[in-house]
């Protein structure tokens, strides 16, 4: 059984107006992408269960502006990228003519990495001043176990379409170097230099929907 799911495909863009008394109004914009690509191969190892492995491809990024008067005073932009190898088991149940329903557990790790970038425009008139940051990760890791449901829809006797819902448990662990640089008086020069090192290390909880699909290859007889 060799195929591909896409765990969730998402892109978003939005936008909000704040209003501060001190500060006047404000406008931030929001856009970001996360892709979940899953492609797989298993083997049947008896008539309604197949067990194989699996790779994890998840690129991501998010970017968020502020803008006050038309012009923006402060850019926040990420993006990551996960990759990883794991195994799946899926026993398919009794079906109806040509769904198929099955329940599935997987489980892959992997490597990720992050880069991010942006700027801050604070002060006024002779204590005005840009700060600028950028920050990369190192040695990424990340763990995702899995719990899904759904059917395969067949469309010939050979190939079939996965629709799923499930669960996800995920754990993510990244030490992350930034660099900051801030410019007072913004005549381009740089007047302080900060750099730190933060180790993260996260769980998360999650519900996923998704399709796929799945080609049926014949064994030797």
């Amino acid at each position: 059984m060799a195929g591909s799911s896409v765990g969730s495909v998402l892109f978003n863009s939005g936008s909000s107006d704040i209003t501060v008394v001190s500060i006047g109004s404000n406008t931030s914009k929001i856009t970001s992408y996360d892709v979940r690509i899953i492609p797989s191969l298993g083997w049947f190892v008896s008539d309604n269960t197949v067990v194989g492995i699996n790779l994890n491809i998840n690129p991501n990024g998010q970017k968020t502006s502020y803008e006050q008067n038309g012009s923006t005073y402060q850019s926040d932009k990420s993006n990551g990228f996960n990759i990883g190898i794991g195994g799946f088991a899926r026993n398919y149940f009794p079906g109806n003519g040509s769904l198929l329903p099955f329940g599935q557990v997987s489980l892959n790790g992997g490597i990720s990495s992050l880069k991010t970038e942006g700027f801050f425009y604070g002060g006024s008139g002779s204590s005005a001043y840009k700060q600028t940051y950028d920050g990369n990760s190192s040695g990424g890791f990340f763990a995702n176990a899995a719990f899904t449901g759904g059917f395969t829809k067949l469309v010939g006797e050979n190939a079939g379409l996965d629709f799923y819902i499930g669960y996800n448990y995920s754990y993510n662990k990244n030490t992350f170097k930034r660099t900051t640089l801030r410019d007072d008086g913004i005549d381009g020069s740089i007047d302080t230099r900060a750099e730190n090192e933060t180790t993260t290390k996260f769980t998360n909880h999650g519900f996923t929907i998704g399709a796929g699909f799945q080609i049926f290859l014949r064994g030797k007889k």
